[in-house]
């Protein structure tokens, strides 16, 4: 399980990864927790000349799932609150398929327990009894 402070370290190298030929300093500028973990928002520094914050595109949150030690980058194409409960329903969908796995017996333990309770016929042909 990771804390937040794992979190934000796994962010701040992926940031720098996505950090290419840009020409700003960048940095984390909030996080939120949620349910799952938290969400970094990040981008440019102010500029120190104008005081604004350059934008930059392709700079989607990240959300970091502090159980599976996941890092998803989000898009800036869609809402972040859609892909945040997108994400949600997935971690209910692997939920319930862990769930549905732990009730199931094995296969090879359920063929193996058909077999001992139906044996199968013996396929030798019986002995045929001589006559004096």
């Amino acid at each position: 399980m990771l804390t937040e402070e794992e979190a934000r370290r796994l962010v701040l190298a992926e940031i720098n990864d996505a950090r290419g030929d840009v020409a700003y300093d960048l940095q984390i500028l909030r996080v939120e927790a949620l349910s799952f973990g938290w969400i970094f928002y990040w981008g440019a520094v102010c500029d120190d000349q104008s005081g604004r914050r350059p934008r930059l595109g392709g700079n989607g949150p990240f959300l970091v799932d502090r159980e599976n030690v996941r890092l998803i980058r989000t898009t800036t194409s869609a809402p972040v609150t859609r892909q945040v409960a997108d994400y949600e329903r997935r971690l209910r969908r692997e939920a319930h398929a862990r769930n549905a796995a732990a009730k199931k017996p094995p296969r090879n333990a359920a063929m193996a327990a058909d077999a001992a309770a139906n044996p199968a016929p013996d396929p030798t042909p019986a002995p045929v009894a001589e006559r004096p």
